[in-house]
């Protein structure tokens, strides 16, 4: 180790994601801090990046914070990404005495009914929200909010589960598949179903910085969404120039929302929803988004987020200046049908100026089933444009997902 790393402060991140949606995150991050990742099971492409590890789980404050200090580092900060682990990570950082959001704010985000009693107490314009436990008090509560709703479980993400309801006679298949859906290291509650109010409009998602208690929002992302009655997120643009960053309606939403359930000190990743009455809430997280979006960001702005969430977590002020203007697109690749790929093509040659990256998500072999089947693991790739106005991003976009093709064997 040189005199120069020996003087970097160490980070300590808990769990490190997978390589393909998170590896920007530790490359941003190691250029500043040396990283102790403290993870479930040994790394493996993590190594380039990490200064140490230890194999703790992640999920066990007790645990880590006696392993954190008996290891001989002087930790400057505690950092977490992961859905799963945002509690956990809240609790030793405030174990350890360093820089955080209380773990029940940081809770309030993770349940999703919790964090909307939360946002209800405050006034925060959001839909309305009831958690029952079975088939019957789903069909009461929808009743009483009025059709159409929309029916989701109360802690997952990337909008697995979650289904539009247009009417009573569609309520239990919904219900069924809310339930369906899970995932391990996610709680479990008595109550673990949300039906909820549908709210109409364009969704947003807003990366912000939460500083002792002031948001500062950095980009917003346009979803596209698809596989109705299902909301599958098929992709999401980041424009530079964003005319809602300077919008002092949704800025106060976005900073009520935070005040709310007692966010303090984090990045986050808020959903809402532009509804013909205003922003309202659809959820807030006590992290940085999926889907490449915080990546997104960066090639629109130049802001690194990275970088942000960890000059946050040691308690240095984060720099936030834009130093691009451009416009940066994701789009994801289905399958026209439910089929075991084979191969998935790329024809480089088709590939427009404006392509930034192609990525393959679908080894031969994998079954792809389509939305709501299986909203994890139904895409085959991604293409990632970045161009100087929407409408070239968007075209950009169009062409790089034409010139990738996915060949397989239909599904029963």
């Amino acid at each position: 180790m040189t005199t120069h790393d020996a003087e970097r402060p160490v980070l300590l991140l808990v769990g490190s994601g997978g390589q393909m949606w998170r590896e920007y995150m530790l490359r941003s991050m190691a250029a500043k801090y040396r990283l102790h990742l403290f993870c479930p099971s040994p790394p493996t492409w993590e190594f380039p990046y990490i200064d140490d590890f230890a194999v703790v789980d992640t999920l066990d404050v007790g645990a880590m914070t006696a392993l954190a200090r008996t290891t001989s580092r002087d930790f400057a900060g505690v950092l977490t990404y992961e859905e799963t682990r945002v509690e956990a990570a809240a609790g030793l950082a405030t174990a350890l005495g360093l820089r955080t959001s209380p773990p029940e704010a940081v809770h309030a985000c993770r349940d999703k009914f919790t964090g909307r009693e939360a946002l209800k107490r405050a006034g925060v314009p959001q839909a309305e929200s009831v958690a029952v436990a079975g088939l019957e008090e789903a069909r009461v509560a929808a009743a009483r909010i009025g059709y159409p709703v929309v029916v989701k479980p109360r802690a997952l993400s990337a909008s697995c589960g979650v289904t539009f309801v247009a009417g009573p006679e569609e309520l239990e298949q919904a219900f069924h598949e809310a339930g369906r859906i899970w995932f391990d290291e996610v709680p479990t509650y008595e109550r673990p179903i949300l039906v909820e109010e549908f709210l109409d409009g364009p969704e947003i998602s807003v990366e912000a910085v939460c500083r002792d208690g002031h948001v500062t929002a950095l980009f917003v992302a346009h979803k596209s969404l698809g596989y109705a009655p299902g909301f599958e997120e098929t992709g999401h643009l980041v424009r530079a120039d964003e005319s809602l960053l300077h919008d002092a309606t949704l800025l106060k939403v976005l900073q009520d929302a935070h005040s709310a359930v007692g966010l303090t000190d984090t990045v986050t990743h808020t959903e809402l929803r532009l509804t013909v009455t205003g922003p309202r809430v659809v959820e807030i997280n006590a992290r940085v988004g999926g889907d490449r979006i915080p990546y997104l960001g960066g090639l629109a702005t130049g802001v690194d987020i990275g970088l942000v969430a960890a000059d946050l977590a040691v308690g240095a002020v984060p720099d936030l200046h834009a130093t691009r203007s451009e416009v940066a697109g994701i789009r994801f690749l289905y399958p026209d049908e439910d089929l075991t790929c084979e191969s998935v093509e790329v024809d480089t040659g088709r590939l427009p100026a404006g392509t930034h990256e192609v990525k393959i998500l679908a080894e031969p072999g994998k079954e792809l089933r389509l939305p709501p089947q299986d909203p994890v693991r139904s895409r085959y790739a991604f293409v990632i444009a970045v161009g100087g106005t929407e409408k070239s991003c968007t075209a950009a976009l169009d062409e790089a997902a034409a010139a990738v093709t996915v060949h397989g064997t239909p599904l029963s």
